[in-house]
This record gives C-alpha cells, sequence and structure tokens, in this order.
C-alpha cells in the first residue's frame, strides 16, 4: 500500500516508517511544523523531541537514506487556533487543558488524511504505541503489547473513519526493541534521542511562564484573589488561579499539614484548598463523548476501567447515562484522587477503548 507516515524527528516515527518501508509499502513522509519554537523561551529549552529543525532535518535524513519522499506541513495557524488558543481559554476558565488529545483529534489526523488523500495513500501511520482491533464493523483502540509506553489514553479522539484507515507499525514492539532497531539500522541521530514528554509548544515545561507571555494583563487581574480553607476561612491569596491544578501543593499557605488545591472557582477567582482527604472523588461526568468499541452505552452500570490521566492504572467502575445528552456519568468502585475538570477519562473493556471523553465535573 501507499502510506503516508507521520514523522516527528523521533526514534518512534523513524522506525515506523522503516519498517513499514522494509515490509514492501510505498512510504510517503511528512512532518507537520505545528508552532514557530522561536517564540518560545529557548534559553530554557529542553530536549523535548520534537518541533524544531533539527527534528524536521532528521526525519528527512531518513527519508533519503530509504529512499521514500519527504515533506514539510505548515499548520502553525490550525495549531494555534485549535490547540495553542484552547490551551489557554482552558486555564482561564479553571480548567487543565490536555492539549496532545485536542492535536490528535483535530489537527495532526485530519491533516494526515487530506494529504494522504492528495498524495494517493491508501493509508496514514504514526509512530504511536497502540493497537486498532475491528469487531461487529466497528474499529477500536487497544492497548499496546508494551504497557509501560502505551499512548491509548491519547487517541481516544480518533474516529471510526480515521481508525479504519490508520496504522500504528510499534503497536505489538516494546521500546527497547525499537531503539535496537533504530541502532541496527543506522539510524544513529535518532537511536538515542530523548522521548519527549514536555508540551512541545512549552519545551522550556512551564506552562505558567507561557500564560504570562501569552495574556499578561489577563493573568495580572487575577493575582490576589482569596484562598479559601474547606472550612470557610480565608488563609491566603494566590497568584492567579490559572497557576494552579486540582491536587496541588506547592505554593500554598503553611497550616500545620499538607493542604492541596481540592477546587478552583474561576466565577468568584477563588482557590479552595483543604487535606489530602478532601481531593477524594467516587463520581466524574464526561463530555464530548467518542464511542470506540461500542456505539453507545451497552447497559447502565457497565463495568469498565477508567484512566483520569496518561499514566493513571485505571480505576474500576461503572457508566450511567449523564444529567445531559452526550454525556456519561462515571461512578468508581472507590474513590479516586484528584480529578481534574479538563483532563480526559478513558473508559477500558480489558485492553479496548470502550468510550472516550473530557471530564467535565467531579463530586
Amino acid at each position: 500500500m501507499r502510506v503516508l507516515v507521520a514523522m516527528s524527528g523521533g526514534v518512534d516515527s523513524s522506525v515506523a516508517a522503516v519498517l513499514l518501508k522494509k515490509a514492501g509499502h510505498d512510504v510517503v513522509g511528512l512532518t507537520m511544523k505545528t508552532w514557530s519554537y522561536e517564540s518560545a523561551d529557548l534559553s530554557r529549552r529542553k530536549n523535548t523531541g520534537c518541533c524544531n529543525l533539527d527534528d524536521i532535518n532528521d526525519a528527512r535524513s531518513i527519508a533519503v537514506k530509504y529512499d521514500f519522499p519527504h515533506y514539510v506541513l505548515d499548520l502553525r495557524e490550525e495549531f494555534g487556533q485549535a490547540v495553542i488558543d484552547h490551551f489557554v481559554e482552558e486555564y482561564l476558565r479553571g480548567r487543565t487543558p490536555n492539549p496532545c488529545i485536542l492535536c490528535n483529534t483535530y489537527i495532526k489526523w485530519d491533516a494526515l488524511l487530506r494529504r494522504a488523500r492528495q498524495l494517493g495513500c491508501e493509508r496514514i501511520a504514526t509512530g504511536h504505541y497502540a493497537r486498532i482491533g475491528e469487531e461487529g464493523g466497528r474499529f477500536f483502540i487497544r492497548k499496546a503489547a508494551d504497557l509501560t509506553k502505551d499512548q491509548s489514553y491519547v487517541l481516544w479522539g480518533l474516529s471510526q473513519q480515521v481508525l479504519a484507515q490508520t496504522l500504528f507499525p510499534l503497536g505489538e514492539k516494546t521500546k527497547a526493541e525499537t531503539r535496537a532497531l533504530a541502532a541496527e539500522w543506522g539510524l544513529t541521530r535518532v537511536a538515542q534521542k530523548k522521548d519527549s514528554y514536555e508540551i512541545c509548544f512549552i519545551p522550556e515545561g512551564d506552562y505558567r511562564s507561557f500564560l504570562m507571555r501569552r495574556v499578561p494583563d489577563q493573568i495580572e487581574a487575577l493575582r490576589g484573589g482569596p484562598i479559601l480553607h474547606v472550612d470557610g476561612r480565608v488563609v491566603g491569596q494566590h497568584e492567579g488561579f490559572p497557576f494552579y491544578t486540582i491536587g496541588q501543593r506547592r505554593g500554598l499557605p503553611a497550616l500545620g499539614v499538607p493542604h492541596y488545591v481540592v477546587e478552583i472557582r474561576p466565577e468568584t477567582n477563588t482557590l479552595v484548598i483543604g487535606p489530602e482527604s478532601y481531593l477524594t472523588r467516587r463520581t466524574l461526568f464526561m463530555r464530548d463523548l467518542v464511542w470506540h468499541k461500542y456505539p453507545a452505552l451497552p447497559f447502565e452500570g457497565y463495568p469498565v476501567q477508567v484512566k483520569i490521566r496518561h499514566m493513571d492504572p485505571g480505576h474500576e467502575a461503572r457508566l450511567y447515562p449523564g444529567p445531559e445528552e452526550g454525556t456519561l456519568r462515571v461512578e468508581f468502585m472507590e474513590g479516586v484522587r484528584a480529578i481534574t475538570p479538563g483532563q480526559a477519562a478513558v473508559a477500558y473493556e480489558g485492553e479496548a477503548v470502550v468510550v472516550g471523553g473530557w471530564i467535565a465535573a467531579s463530586a
């Protein structure tokens, strides 16, 4: 098949492209430029493994070595509107966003599919550690064979149409196997390149500094709001609620025992803090659902495992219809710590994604 491969310049996407080439496919490489790295604080830049000129050149050099075409697609405008603007708006609403999921859902795959059609490609591929299953005519994300690198959590937003055309060449491999293949094939520049853990448009790893550069007046206007204890006392003033997330301990008043952010009230510019026990919740509400293994909720009280963040091991829960159409209520069997509005919740049946959505609230 003719396959369009998203190449970030890192080891995973590089090995994915070469695997497909060695399997006999007609490979086309595509690197997406999603932001202007020149605007970041490069004096504090960490090695993010993507989104700079060196990484674009690394991807191109592999395409040259293995004799397949490579293109660079400028998506900075679309990325800025769909991901960066949303990122800022979510913090200003008292939520903690996940830009990688937004990028996958609304930018990367849409851009890949459009360019694939233009280039006559039958499939698209990425270097994600995940697998795709099919059952009863439906496609769904499956966890990767290497659970330590599994990326199924960030892929729940992909539609049935997208999944039907996507390949994950690394889904059955471990990270160690991927690096070993890169070394064996002489991909010296990428073989030992560090994994990317930072947000690509914040390579310095400090979202607070990014917000200050992006919307300084709005952040300044929020400084000095009250910090409210769960017992009703005002115990201090905060630096602006966008600088805090649920479960945060750093930067809070010393009250004898550790206290954490348990609620953010943007409408009154207030942080609510309390002892760790106040972080535990038994219920969350999901919105903007994308169904995978099933087209809808099979029955009320459907048993699943739910992850509320990427590295979360998952929690036993049951699914129920939510208070509004297109929402779900998740009831956990045991209390879960630091459920954070703006993050994603992904429900699994074994290794298969059942449904994913954004966390709207918890109780």
